[in-house]
């Protein structure tokens, strides 16, 4: 890795397919804003499909908060690592709020 860069980490996705077929859907959403906005569509129809795009990644990132909690963060608690493990959760939550 490079200096002063964290050691990169990797974390078994569970529901990886479900993951990504999320992912797809939101994919396809932006795909189809790119369209409207090509195709010269009203404004505020375009709006309405940003805020479903932004409400679909916020459940999605959820969904990742939920499963670090119940899995690497657990795992960090039960090896004596909790508190930093616990720290980096909070630093991204506060990302996840703004």
């Amino acid at each position: 890795s490079m200096p002063g860069s964290k050691p990169r980490r990797t974390a078994v996705h569970r529901d990886a397919a479900d993951l990504r077929k999320r992912l797809n859907r939101i994919s396809g959403q932006v795909d189809g804003v790119a369209r409207m906005i090509s195709e010269d569509r009203y404004c505020i129809d375009i709006l309405t499909q940003l805020a479903a795009i932004r409400s679909a990644l916020d459940a999605l990132g959820l969904k990742l908060l939920h499963d670090h909690a119940q899995g690497c963060l657990q795992d960090a608690i039960r090896s004596g690592k909790g508190t930093d493990a616990i720290e980096e959760l909070m630093q991204v939550v506060k990302r996840f709020a703004r």
